[in-house]
């Protein structure tokens, strides 16, 4: 059975940057249920459970995005402008490292998220090989169709294994690290790569048809791959997708003001490894309304349900 909540109300607290744009939870230790995320100033915080306390934990020098804790408990950070980075988390440390920023000796224009599997292989996203950052709009509209999935061996080889992705974004693991799934922006779908078993190799959805556009997805500590919706489905962009490339070229050179802009909305949905729809959360529009929206991270630990924004200078959590 489905869990379709609405009028969820957050709990929002303000960090010291704009655009905290993904959460992950630290399980243990000192800073136990502590949230980190990262700012467009290319700050790294962490935030107290409670959202008391708020501490620098490091600047990339660049734009940090999808945040991982690797299982020796350094943050693995997905940075825009850099690619693949680790930060040492003990206290005073504030260390960067560059993991890798090229694939096939050719940079990476828009690394985004990803997820760590038990033996320690990296599996994460390259939004676009045309577009970064700055410029995801464009990407988005024209539908290039030119974002990856990458793996990041143990050994440290940089493998693409799937190409062709609508805006590849968000990426998580199954419970049993038989497959492993990146969200399509642009199609609204979440692609599945099947790892082991007699469909290894296969790709298939373990979702489609979404509400609206996925951002970052996480799997939770309740065994659920949780989704975001960033904004929901807007007719206009999905008639440009579908037209001429040369109007949708042209689409992304208007002013920015009379272009397509998300609209306002709090939504996250949660699927099992079998593609069901376990949970389907929407935040209270006064909410919105007043500030909170445009959810791109996502983090669910232990009933509660931490967000992260691409627009605001905050995260939030709220309890299922």
């Amino acid at each position: 059975m489905t869990d379709h909540t609405t009028g969820v109300r957050l709990n929002v607290h303000p960090v010291p940057g704009h655009g905290a744009e993904d959460v992950v939870v630290v399980p243990s230790g000192r800073h136990e249920g502590a949230v980190i995320t990262g700012t467009d100033d290319g700050s790294v915080w962490r935030v107290s459970h409670d959202g008391a306390r708020i501490d620098l934990v490091a600047r990339t020098g660049g734009r940090p995005l999808g945040l991982e804790l690797d299982p020796d408990g350094r943050l693995l950070v997905c940075d825009a402008h850099r690619g693949l980075l680790r930060v040492d988390l003990r206290d005073g440390a504030r260390a960067v490292e560059a993991v890798t920023g090229e694939v096939d000796d050719v940079p990476m224009r828009f690394c985004n998220n990803a997820a760590i599997a038990a033996d320690g292989t990296v599996w994460f996203s390259d939004s676009s090989t045309r577009y970064g950052i700055e410029r995801w709009k464009d990407d988005f509209v024209q539908d290039t169709r030119t974002g990856r999935l990458l793996r990041l061996a143990p050994d440290g080889r940089v493998d693409v294994v799937l190409d062709g992705l609508a805006f590849a974004n968000g990426v998580a693991l199954s419970r049993a690290e038989d497959f492993v799934c990146v969200a399509e922006t642009a199609a609204r779908t979440v692609v599945r790569h099947w790892l082991t078993g007699p469909r290894a190799g296969q790709r298939d959805l373990l979702c489609d048809d979404l509400p609206g556009y996925p951002d970052n997805i996480a799997r939770g500590s309740d065994g659920l791959v949780w989704v975001t919706i960033a904004s929901p489905t807007d007719p206009v962009v999905e008639r440009l997708q579908s037209g001429p490339v040369a109007l949708r070229r042209l689409a992304t050179k208007v002013p920015a003001r009379l272009q397509p802009q998300p609209q306002r909305t709090v939504r996250v949905q949660a699927y099992d490894d079998t593609g069901r729809l376990v949970h389907d959360v929407q935040v209270d529009p006064d909410t919105q309304r007043r500030g909170y929206h445009m959810v791109t991270g996502v983090r669910e630990h232990d009933g509660r349900v931490w967000l992260g924004s691409l627009e605001e200078p905050a995260v939030a959590v709220l309890t299922l």
